[in-house]
């Protein structure tokens, strides 16, 4: 039998101790995190949704550098950034800030295109400042080059003290920004030729009875009083191609990562109320009654008040539209860590191996395609909204006992900082 293992006088085995030297030990951590690197691309060229790809990338930068936070900012147009994914403490109140690309380091980045490191940020007036937030110790920013167009910026900091960051630390960095922008614009293009197929499906319908009807206006024995008809149905069938074309441009740009949320205490008894207003002719149709069941003072919740409303708005008239006739509606509020929000109707409610559609792309429940008119769109957008706020959203319904349609939002961490919101 050969025995291969090296004995201890075999001149080429490696000197006694040499695997403990600093050398060797750096050498073995570089191939380490290049083995990290690889396997996270891995990853990231296998997911096309792009919050979970977003949040894969700072996530992974993070871990890679051994931080404590992790952020992308992704090019929204020439004047600015979008925070876009963010790992760290402060998460709940980057989510969509919207950054200056004329004032703001990331934005120095995107204009001259190069890196930033800084070991300790000190007075560095390019940081950008967000309310209530404090400043990073130490930053790495680097460019997302996909060709020669910077698509974001992807940046690694410490927060309660300061780091040198070594070359390494900066090629790595640079190496990952580098396949998360491929990445990026690849979960773009897919969703892109994923979408034309059901854009024009949801829009050729409208569309065919548009060109059906305008055809008939011209017919030269078109009775006089069907002239006003026919134009009544082009104008309404107009106004449905637009609403589905404006819900396929908000879902593309929330699914991009690329919206700008507002952040603002939100009223949200006066969001409520305006979202009853506008269903309140639906319901009184089917003698449907909406109440509601919230505290009249409510803890400091941050967001989009013309987001949150559309997601209320979306709930609300779903609730209404598969309550039935003479039906009660309730939007419940309770508050502990977070705001729970409810829209529930006591309708025929949902089974549950249906529930996992509702908040898909382009779904329907079976069944229900003769009261669902729309995209359906609409769960999904208010999905990316609440998610975009740092919220959940999910349904608690059974056969014969009703739904419930439930999100969270975030209260203020800071107490103090706006006084409580009350009706």
């Amino acid at each position: 039998m050969v025995n291969n293992q090296r004995q201890p006088n075999d001149p080429q085995a490696p000197p006694e101790g040499i695997l403990k030297t600093p050398e060797v030990a750096a050498l073995l951590q570089r191939t380490l995190r290049l083995e990290q690197l690889l396997a996270l691309s891995r990853q990231l060229n296998a997911t096309r949704e792009m919050g979970v790809l977003l949040s894969q990338i700072v996530e992974g930068a993070r871990d890679l550098l051994g931080l404590e936070a992790a952020s992308i900012l992704l090019v929204i147009d020439a004047d600015f950034l979008s925070f876009s994914a963010f790992c760290g403490p402060t998460a709940a109140k980057l989510s969509g800030v919207a950054v200056p690309i004329e004032d703001s380091l990331s934005g120095w980045v995107v204009r001259n295109h190069e890196k930033v490191v800084l070991a300790d940020t000190g007075n560095d007036t390019r940081l950008f400042s967000v309310s209530d937030i404090e400043r990073p110790r130490s930053i790495v920013a680097v460019p997302m080059f996909f060709g020669e167009e910077i698509i974001g910026v992807l940046e690694g900091m410490t927060l309660t003290t300061s780091m040198d960051f070594s070359a390494e630390d900066i090629e790595i960095l640079e190496i990952l920004a580098g396949i998360a922008a491929v990445a990026v614009q690849n979960a773009r293009l897919f969703q892109q030729s994923d979408w034309v197929a059901h854009v024009v499906h949801e829009i050729r319908t409208p569309l065919t009875s548009i060109m059906a009807y305008a055809d008939m206006l011209n017919h030269p024995h078109i009775k006089p009083g069907m002239t006003q008809e026919f134009s009544r149905i082009i104008q309404q069938q107009t106004q449905e191609v637009n609403a589905l074309v404006n819900e396929f441009l908000d879902l593309a740009q929330l699914e991009s990562g690329r919206v700008t949320l507002e952040r603002q205490a939100l009223d949200l008894h006066a969001l409520i109320t305006h979202a009853i207003e506008v269903v309140h002719p639906q319901a009184l149709a089917q003698a449907i009654t909406i109440q509601v069941e919230a505290p009249p003072t409510l803890p400091v919740v941050m967001g989009d008040p013309q987001r949150i409303r559309q997601v209320l708005l979306n709930l609300l008239a779903n609730a209404v539209k598969y309550a039935g006739a003479g039906a009660m509606v309730t939007i419940r509020v309770t508050t502990a860590e977070q705001l729970r929000i409810a829209v529930a109707n006591n309708g025929p409610g949902i089974p549950l191996e249906q529930q996992g559609l509702l908040f898909q792309k382009f779904s329907r429940l079976p069944g229900s395609q003769h009261r669902a008119g729309g995209s359906g769109l609409g769960l999904s957008i208010a999905r990316r909204i609440v998610e975009a706020h740092n919220g959940r959203i999910w349904v608690e319904s059974a056969p014969g006992e009703g739904c419930a349609f439930w999100f969270t939002l975030p209260i203020a961490a800071a107490p103090g900082d706006e006084e409580a919101v009350s009706r």
